[in-house]
């Protein structure tokens, strides 16, 4: 300001040219900025990266990128889904695919957020860390020449009667201090005017220091676990054993890093899955309120089989991975027999859940039938109920009156030229229908333990049976537990950082004319702390008790507050 002030004035010329301003003036006038080079520039931008600002921003904007993660579909998480949603939106589906919003958490833009984040608390941690080692190891700050100008100031008088010179004064208020949790240097005690300082509350910025080193840790247990974790999903039927195998997932999504050695060998069988009904509050009568499935498990071929129960949000845990139960059903047993007699298929079809009641769609696809292939779909009723328009529906979700309707087709089903399938999707575009309620033959409607005869001689199908089913997610996450550490270090290290307070505390002791010894405190803390006022009464009160003092004479002279100004305290250190 003052720059700007001598320049609107005069010029250097008129100011006159052999006067000291009017060179200075000149010479900030012809003054350049110097130009910056590569290394300066990279100086620049590794302060901006390593600034707290700056990674308070990171750490915002990458809370900001993980929200498309939650309004769009993630291809890891379920392909089928993404790839109906390009299609239902073919406008600008395939834009959003191209920003990588089907793949946030893998793509480019959000990882290198990810490691910006990374490298800015490194570059913020390590200097603090370095400055508060050095800060513990060094001396408290030298006594001020007036504590007078102290935020908490206070004096107190010691009778000369007492004995207790200036000396002996500054060593008992040293202990005080020290049992108080100070770090404390005595100076000059065999001196006419001994002094202290003390230092307390390193711990706050440990605790900044644990809070934002953990914050690391997190962010490295959750890159572990993206690179080297993996989960996946599988459908068992009652009696069906799961290896932990990759032949064994119905679908399964690996890490970045993820190598086939790191499945462990286990095996879990379902042996009985159980629900329990509402069948009492007439709102939810018939609406299922517990799931429990029995199963057997093995950490490896060669380890002892146990029993064990697995339950919504209280999965299993074998080999480091966590198996919970996430959906389940009915399965449909049947046998077909193709147009030469011979069983083409035999066993547990999984009905996919469509509506209340456990009303389920059927698909069934029989490859292996000669001489033409078949296929069926319809629906599966647990309890099968008609409408006087003839309209099939389930009237309650247990297996009162089991009911499997289906149409049925043959022809080529498309799966021998290895085009990927939906296993729930029959597509009857080239294929010829046998069986359906708008043709002669009608629909085909089973019971359990009754059979069909497929027209024109194609086989038959018989339902033999039900059973039940269950969806598992299957998660293997090594970092998960480490970042689980970490986050409550950064729980303990916030905490600390907002609770301890760090202060100083000074001591001066002298002798008057009258052999009285005259002490004088003051505390200062670093930032707020609004119990300073409080910490500087204990320490007037523990004085007191330590040259034991009367009542009185410990209230001559009572604790001063003062603010300080802009040349407080730190100024006279």
């Amino acid at each position: 300001m003052s720059e700007r002030v001598n320049v609107e004035k005069k010029s250097p010329a008129e100011a006159g040219g052999n006067e000291p301003g009017a060179k200075v003036l000149e010479a900030k006038a012809g003054a350049a900025l110097p130009a910056l080079g590569p290394k300066e520039m990279l100086r620049w931008a590794w302060t901006q990266l390593t600034s707290m600002r700056t990674a308070l921003f990171l750490l915002l904007l990458l809370a900001v990128a993980a929200v498309p993660g939650s309004l769009f579909p993630q291809r890891p998480a379920n392909p089928a889904v993404v790839t109906q949603y390009i299609k239902d939106n073919p406008d600008y589906g395939k834009l959003l695919d191209s920003l990588q919003l089907y793949d946030v958490y893998s793509s480019a833009w959000f990882s290198a957020i990810y490691l910006l984040l990374f490298i800015s608390l490194i570059g913020c941690v390590v200097p603090r860390a370095i400055a508060h080692y050095k800060a513990m190891r060094s001396q408290p700050p030298r006594t001020p020449k007036r504590l007078s100008r102290l935020p908490e100031y206070g004096t107190l008088v010691i009778p000369a009667s007492a004995g207790i010179p200036a000396s002996d004064a500054i060593h008992g208020a040293a202990g005080v201090l020290r049992k108080r949790g100070y770090r404390v240097e005595v100076r000059d005690d065999d001196g006419a005017r001994p002094s202290l300082g003390a230092e307390r509350g390193f711990l706050k910025e440990v605790g900044n220091l644990v809070f934002h080193t953990s914050l690391i840790g997190v962010l490295v247990s959750v890159a572990i676990g993206g690179l080297f974790g993996y989960s996946g999903q599988r459908i068992l039927v009652e009696g069906d054993t799961f290896v932990n195998t990759l032949v064994g997932y119905d679908q399964f999504n690996p890490g970045t890093n993820f190598q086939s050695s790191q499945l462990q060998p286990y095996s879990i069988q379902l042996d009985k899955f159980d629900i329990t009904f509402d069948r009492e509050s007439q709102g939810k009568f018939g609406q299922p309120i517990d799931f429990a499935a029995a199963v057997t498990t093995r950490e490896n071929p060669d380890a002892p089989a146990r029993q064990e129960t697995l339950k919504v949000n209280d999965p299993v845990t074998l080999g480091g991975t966590s198996i919970y139960l996430t959906g389940n059903g009915y399965a449909p047993v049947v046998t077909i027999r193709d147009g030469e007699g011979n069983i083409a298929m035999q066993g547990p079809v999984v009905a996919k859940l469509q509506g209340d009641n456990y009303y389920s769609s059927v698909v069934i696809k029989v490859p292996d039938a000669k001489p033409d292939q078949l296929g069926f779909a319809g629906f599966f009723l647990p309890t099968a109920f008609v409408t006087d328009e003839g309209v099939s529906f389930s009237g309650d979700p247990e297996l009162f009156n089991p009911q499997l309707t289906l149409n049925s087709y043959f022809g080529d089903l498309g799966l021998d030229d290895g085009a990927p399938q939906n296993v729930f999707e029959l597509d009857v575009e080239d294929l010829t229908p046998l069986n359906a309620r708008n043709l002669d033959a009608g629909g085909i409607t089973l019971a359990p333990g009754t059979s069909y005869t497929l027209p024109d001689g194609k086989g038959s199908i018989s339902f033999d049976g039900v059973k039940r089913y269950i969806g598992v997610d299957i998660h293997h996450n090594p970092g998960q537990l480490y970042a689980l550490i970490f986050a409550l270090l950064a729980v303990a290290g916030l905490i600390l950082s907002l609770y301890v307070n760090r202060r100083r505390a000074w001591v001066r002791t002298g002798t008057h004319e009258d052999g009285r010894t005259m002490v004088e405190y003051g505390l200062l803390a670093r930032g707020e702390d609004h119990r300073l006022a409080a910490e500087a009464a204990t320490l007037r009160k523990l004085f007191s008790t330590e040259w034991r003092l009367p009542g009185d004479a410990a209230a001559e002279t009572s604790s001063v507050t003062t603010p300080a100004g802009p040349s407080g305290p730190e100024k006279d250190q």
